[in-house]
């Protein structure tokens, strides 16, 4: 799926549709997955960083000159006609701080922190709550690794330039705001319904709690963590992502279709609640998240392929919808990752109690 230009979008089956072209979004998704996989396997980091090297270069290319960042693009590297997107914006501003912590030579994290202060002058312009919860998240990990130094310039420089402490308060007031709003008894949530990619949400704010110390924000993500739990199990107790189909609110949850990229960000979310609370549910979910990708579905079949490291697109009533594209296999991908880091932090945090 990853040629010189970048990550393509679609896929027919396990070949790349080349006129589908490519998107901003993909090749986000995909540095941070690279940096997440150098982690955990770092026998392959060559690799890792060999495909890295690709999505960041395809990110700068697509940053402009104000800061914001286009999306879609076409096999023949034309620019594509399209609304700006704060979606976009927050997962590459999220790509782009994964790699600034991440990546270990200068050279490389030198595009990320481009990436990272030119975007800064749009963030004040940011109007959806998932553009939000990206930008808080990248600004809170940053800041919760404070030994990581620039490329150029003193640490104090780098937080001045882009106003991390200022925005990363900013951006969690404006969703805990959003998440007054619209909670209430029995619906406790951000919006008025849930929609795609739900775990940002909660996921945002328990970073944000480790950098301020807000017992707002970690009882809001608790709250809607929770909540997001109950509405994406189903009645045996397996994973059921928010359908696509109409989507959920209080007193309805379409089933069908079901997207890997649900299932994904729940497991995002967990194991970061996991980080903060070491609350077992949390690692249990998280295992859970990652079952549904090898059968343990309302389909009882396997979406993910391990041989060929991709996932179905998603579930339909009929089963898998059997092409592989960029999203759905990064989702995979990615929620393996968050399943063997969240084994890895249950053995530290044993390990530290049984030390004392």
């Amino acid at each position: 799926m990853t040629d010189d230009t970048g990550l393509l979008e679609h896929a027919l089956g396990l070949l790349p549709r080349r006129k589908e072209g490519y998107t901003t979004d993909d090749n986000a998704r995909a540095l941070w997955t690279c940096v997440e996989w150098m982690k955990l396997s770092p026998d392959m980091a060559g690799e890792w960083l060999e495909l890295a090297d690709t999505y960041l270069a395809f990110l700068l290319w697509m940053q402009r000159e104000d800061g914001s960042f286009h999306n879609n693009v076409a096999y023949d590297r034309r620019l594509e006609q399209e609304e700006p997107s704060d979606d976009c914006f927050g997962r590459t501003v999220w790509a782009a701080a994964c790699a600034w912590l991440g990546l270990a030579d200068d050279d490389r994290r030198m595009a990320a922190e481009s990436l990272l202060i030119r975007s800064a002058q749009q963030v004040e312009n940011l109007k959806y709550p998932r553009g939000w919860a990206y930008t808080l998240a990248a600004y809170s990990a940053i800041l919760r690794d404070p030994l990581r130094q620039p490329v150029q310039g003193s640490r104090p420089d780098i937080e001045q330039r882009l106003q991390l402490r200022e925005r990363v308060e900013w951006l969690e007031k404006k969703l805990l705001e959003q998440y007054k709003r619209h909670a209430a008894q029995g619906w406790r949530w951000f919006e008025s319904s849930m929609t795609y990619g739900n775990g940002v949400l909660p996921w945002s704010l328990f970073l944000s709690y480790q950098v301020t110390g807000s017992e707002e924000a970690r009882q809001a993500a608790r709250e809607s963590l929770d909540m997001l739990r109950k509405v994406m199990t189903s009645p045996e107790g397996r994973v059921r992502p928010v359908g696509n189909e109409a989507w959920a609110s209080a007193d309805h949850t379409s089933q069908w279709d079901q997207q890997p990229l649900e299932v994904m960000k729940l497991a995002l979310a967990c194991r970061e609640a996991y980080l903060v609370e070491w609350k077992n549910e949390d690692a249990d979910m998280v295992k859970r998240c990652r079952e549904w990708f090898h059968g343990s579905n309302d389909c009882s079949v396997r979406i993910a392929d391990i041989h060929e490291g991709s996932c179905c697109d998603g579930l339909t009533r009929s089963g898998p919808n059997r092409n592989r594209g960029a999203e759905s296999t990064l989702s995979y991908l990615l929620t393996e990752a968050f399943y063997n880091e969240t084994i890895l932090l249950g053995r530290e945090r044993e390990a530290q109690v049984y030390s004392r």
